[in-house]
């Protein structure tokens, strides 16, 4: 047993996540001290709200609701949240913060997995928000996630079925396609012409045998910069290829860039005087939602995001008890700097004010009066 544990790469098994693992340790402690004081079913009110967004965020994607709901599956518990890839911000109009999520249930049943709840969701909304700013940078141009490279290998299908939700248009990774259910969306390696010419002294004939093998309603996408300029490769690939070409892609390490954008003004010149103004333009490889409107200016179509996503930074979640129930009544207690009682989100349906409300309330809009 011990020798298949040493063989196994490191991270934590759908099982070892479920019977709480992977918690921190005071939690262990806890149970074992209110276990003997009679208090391991007491039930609680705790709520999740946001410490902070990073720098420069005013909202956030919320996500990773799916995998806290199959996390506490099971367990005596009520989960309370807003939906997954809803937007929020992290207070509402007053500075109430905002909580995005409140489990209710005998405190037993899930003090250990606090650990694992804050952790999925500080993941996928990190990835999912990030993807949103990628999107939005973009607008009506595509955005490709090319991440998975950019993490553990056992979370890569966890970052394309995130970025996905936060507004990728395809994902690049096969596992993270099939959790979606849609089709992996890619082109191809530089090892493929570097193959291609070290064998048979011709690197566009990569290009032309991706062609004759690949399934034909799958784009024709050229990496053109592994040997020659770009303008000159984006000449080669529609000459190789001719109608089939749907774009190019330029993934200019670098120490060879220069201005990336007068790169793409000059592709994009080469394909008109061709009379191809219709194949796209791909630009991957360092890519963020800052350099991406001057890309696009430039005239970029498309763009495939990898460690801007993939290893976007997490949304900074918190989970405190804000009420408990004694004699049958719930009694609002919190810890400093928090707010008690058991409290839920009001989104105006007309003008989009946030409000923070105790339950027991129907607040109005204090923008439009509106509901």
């Amino acid at each position: 047993m011990e020798r298949e544990k040493g063989e196994r790469f490191i991270y934590a098994t759908f099982d070892e996540v479920k019977q709480g693992l992977t918690t921190d340790i005071y939690f262990v402690r806890t149970r074992k001290i209110l276990e003997k004081y009679g208090l391991l079913d007491a039930v609680v009110h705790a709520e999740v709200t946001v410490s902070g967004l990073p720098e420069g965020y005013s909202w956030a994607i919320f996500a990773g609701l799916r995998e806290v709901l199959k996390l506490l599956r099971g367990r005596r518990v009520t989960v309370y949240s807003i939906e997954e890839g809803e937007y929020f911000r992290k207070t509402d109009y007053r500075g109430y913060k905002v909580p995005v999520m409140s489990i209710e249930g005998p405190y037993g049943e899930f003090l250990e997995l606090e650990t694992p709840v804050l952790g999925f969701l500080a993941s996928a909304s990190g990835i999912s928000t990030k993807a949103a700013r990628v999107k939005k940078a973009a607008g009506e141009k595509l955005v490709l996630s090319f991440g998975a490279r950019r993490q553990h290998p056992a979370l890569s299908t966890f970052v394309e079925y995130y970025a996905y939700i936060g507004g990728a248009d395809g994902v690049s990774a096969v596992s993270g396609a099939q959790a979606l259910g849609i089709r992996p969306t890619g082109t191809m390696p530089h090892s493929l012409m570097i193959l291609f010419r070290a064998f048979y002294g011709d690197h566009t004939l990569a290009w032309k045998a991706f062609d004759e093998v690949v399934e034909p309603d799958v784009p024709r996408v050229v990496l053109a910069d592994t040997f020659y300029d770009e303008v000159e490769e984006a000449q080669l690939a529609v000459k190789a290829l001719g109608e089939r070409l749907w774009a190019v892609r330029l993934d200019t390490p670098g120490s060879r860039r220069g201005s990336m954008e007068d790169i793409i003004r000059e592709v994009k010149w080469k394909l008109k005087v061709m009379g191809r103004e219709d194949v796209k333009v791909v630009v991957s490889g360092g890519v963020d939602e800052y350099k991406i409107p001057s890309l696009a200016s430039a005239g970029a179509d498309a763009f495939g995001v990898g460690a801007a996503i993939a290893a976007a930074p997490p949304i900074d979640f918190a989970m405190d008890i804000v009420a408990v129930m004694r004699d049958g009544e719930w009694v609002p207690v919190a810890k400093r700097g928090k707010l008690s009682g058991r409290k839920a989100l009001y989104r105006c349906s007309s003008c989009g004010v946030d409000a923070v409300a105790l339950l027991d309330e129907e607040p109005s809009c204090p923008r439009c009066g509106g509901s």
